[in-house]
């Protein structure tokens, strides 16, 4: 157990604890919450020792190892990275150093007397090193750092060769292979790709001993942390459960809090009307000076202010062609490595495409050849007609203007019509007051990066081509972009490393690794049930398979085509997969629904109860209730084949017209046409939905 006992820190003026008791038992994993600047990095490095605090204490057991992995800043030199690794077990090595000694000096000549001390300090050596798990150290190392993104060449590379990222990788594998009685981790996904934030979920749910972290990843705090601990108002608050408990819990709360504080003010404010009144009457002095008493006693509730809550819509735009980009045969290599090797891709107005794989894979790579700012070796990429990309580079906070402000970096892109909302954006991603007036290069990367996306925000486009635009933004700021990004009309292609983000945007997944990149439909969710479902079933498809299925992918099927996939009870490529629709594994068989229960050591079935004439009456009326359900699904389903019937045989004549010799000639009489025609193609579609709706409800 650790506990805080009565801790105040404060920074200047500025109180960002006062007098706060708090403790966090074995085994409990914590996630701190709370506005950027609230303290939640002040209060990590003063449980890691690295911070002091103004008054109070921090009871720690005795033995207690503190092992804290800071937001970056960390290097590593002069070893390979398994040597590197291997530091977190140096006890471990240094007895086994000796334990390797020993048994050379054993093999020698030796007196009697002195042979017989080194057998008793070689035999203690090997119990303690098996107790200790000394001999599967290397499996371990291994298990982590493979767990943590890095490939078998990578093991005995210098580590000063890695980059940033990848340092941060090093320093998280030798904090977990250590495992401390309290691990702090500040931001521990920032540099982690989703393969490697998946692994670390859960591993840490099978930690040993108490978590404490800072992340602005909803995802990775839903599947990790069992407490979410506000810091706010100078005090900790504690809420059970994941983030998504504490969001509900702390606006209910709020709430709460709110109405406490009304009711508050109003007595406040009833007493003060009472003291004015009767302040000067001789008879009612007892009771004014016993309400001026009341009023010193009263402690004001404070509320925390409200986050701001910024919305806003891109700047309109020309609607593209229905088809965006294509990429046929791509070739792209690095110093003889392909990174990218005949590679395909066909993307169509409103697809919203997430890019996965590895650090390393190809993304970024990708994203360049679809963006068009850097040409393959070999293939061809073809844009589509009135196509107006905007391309988001993972650098793209470097490529600020460092002597402009941050007002004028977004002033100077922005369209005349979003100008009134220059200062609502800059709020949303935590520039306010004198804020906007900072140069460039006195901000920090995550402010650069911040303020990037906040001028992403003003450009008009069609066609988003975004790599990690979530990097260093916290959660408010993603809920910002996020809702943007929802409400956006075009096509949008992305790299992220934050599932929330990825799950809420993506309807398909490109998958990129060995130099290829293979389309699933659906969402991320979808894509790895999707990936364990084709593992599991050990056919992997074939070059030709795979380009196929991107084809039929790509392609949207007719009506008449849908209509036959729904009745015949083929799932379309974009509906998730239900859980009882899912193939039996191995081994397992069907259970039929009204089978008898087997009577515990006998053998037996158990006859099944009659029912009662309750029962069946209840029955009987539950039939009905289906019974009367069905038919007025059924009656709707008529109808909107009826509809849908009526609607294609309107858009037929229409494109008869549309092809008609000479049709386009006059603009005027043309457009109502083309117009008519497109809301025609919509209706269908709302209309096919509702109806694939109730074939699949029904």
């Amino acid at each position: 157990m650790i506990q805080l006992v009565s801790l105040s820190k404060s920074f200047g003026g500025r109180v960002l604890l006062d007098s706060v008791s708090w403790q966090i038992d074995d085994r409990e994993r914590v996630g701190l919450s709370g506005p950027n600047g609230a303290g939640k990095t002040t209060l990590l490095k003063m449980l890691a020792g690295f911070e002091e605090s103004d008054a109070g204490s921090i009871v720690k057991p005795a033995g207690l190892t503190v092992g804290y992995l800071p937001q970056d800043g960390l290097n590593h030199s002069g070893r390979t990275l398994i040597e590197e690794a291997g530091l977190a077990f140096k006890p471990l090595l240094d007895m086994r150093d000796e334990i390797s000694t020993l048994e050379e000096k054993l093999g020698e000549e030796n007196p009697e007397e002195a042979h017989a001390a080194m057998l008793e300090r070689y035999s203690d050596l090997q119990d303690t090193f098996r107790r200790r798990e000394g001999y599967s150290i290397d499996l371990k190392i291994t298990t982590v750092l493979r767990g943590l993104g890095f490939t078998p060449d990578d093991l005995h590379k210098r580590s000063e060769t890695f980059s940033g990222g990848w340092q941060m990788r090093i320093a998280l594998a030798k904090l977990l292979l250590g495992r401390p009685g309290l691990l702090l981790l500040d931001e521990p996904t920032n540099h982690l790709d989703l393969e490697a934030r998946n692994w670390l979920e859960e591993y840490l749910a099978d930690y040993p001993h108490a978590v404490i972290l800072v992340s602005h990843d909803r995802f990775f705090l839903d599947a990790v942390v069992t407490r979410i601990t506000e810091i706010g108002l100078r005090r900790l608050t504690d809420y059970t459960g994941n983030y998504t408990d504490y969001l509900q819990e702390r606006e209910a709360r709020m709430e709460r809090l709110r109405q406490m504080k009304r009711d508050q003010d109003e007595e406040v404010e009833r007493m003060q009307a009472f003291i004015n009144r009767f302040r000067y009457q001789a008879t009612k002095a007892a009771q004014v000076q016993s309400r001026i008493k009341m009023l010193d006693k009263v402690v004001p509730i404070e509320i925390p202010p409200e986050r701001k809550r910024v919305r806003f819509t891109f700047p309109a735009c020309a609607r593209s062609g229905r088809m965006v980009l294509e990429l046929k045969n791509i070739r792209k290599a690095y110093d003889r490595r392909a990174v990218l090797d005949g590679v395909n891709a066909h993307i169509e107005r409103g697809d919203r495409i997430a890019l996965i794989g590895p650090n390393g894979a190809g993304k970024s790579t990708m994203m360049r050849m679809l963006s068009g700012v850097e040409p393959p070796d070999s293939g061809t990429r073809t844009e589509g007609h009135q196509v107006i990309t905007q391309y988001f580079a993972q650098d793209e906070a470097t490529r600020l203007d460092p002597t402009r402000t941050v007002y004028q970096i977004l002033a100077g892109d922005a369209p005349l019509q979003m100008v009134p909302h220059i200062r609502n954006i800059l709020g949303g991603f935590l520039f306010s007051g004198d804020d906007v007036e900072k140069p460039v290069r006195v901000l920090s990367g995550g402010e650069r990066t911040r303020l990037a996306v906040a001028r992403m925000l003003l450009r008009p486009s069609n066609t988003l081509v975004l790599d990690e635009p979530t990097n260093h933004l916290d959660l408010d700021s993603k809920d910002v972009l996020l809702e943007a990004l929802e409400d956006f009309g075009g096509t949008l292609i992305f790299v992220s490393h934050d599932r929330y983000f990825v799950d809420n945007l993506a309807t398909k997944v490109i998958e990129i690794g060995g130099g290829q990149a293979l389309l699933y439909p659906g969402n991320y969710e979808e894509f790895l049930w999707s990936r364990k479902h084709a593992a599991s079933s050990q056919l992997p498809a074939s070059s030709s398979d795979r380009s196929a299925a991107t084809a039929r992918v790509s392609s949207k099927p007719d009506v008449a085509t849908r209509k036959r996939e729904v009745r015949g009870g083929k799932q379309n490529p974009g509906d998730r997969p239900e859980p009882a629709s899912a193939p039996l594994e191995a081994g397992s068989r069907a259970v039929q629904p009204g089978a008898g229960k087997l009577e515990a050591g006998s053998g037996k079935l158990e006859a099944e109860k009659q029912p009662t004439y309750d029962d069946r009456k209840r029955q009987e009326a539950e039939a009905r209730k289906e019974r009367k359900a069905e038919g007025a699904r059924r009656r709707r389903v008529d109808e909107l084949e009826a509809r849908i019937a009526e609607r294609e045989a309107e858009v037929k004549a229409i494109e008869a017209r549309m092809t008609a010799k000479g049709f386009y000639d006059n603009h005027d009489t043309a457009k109502p046409v083309i117009d008519r025609h497109q809301a025609l193609m919509w209706e269908v579609g709302d209309l096919m939905a509702q109806w694939e709706a109730l074939q699949h409800g029904g």
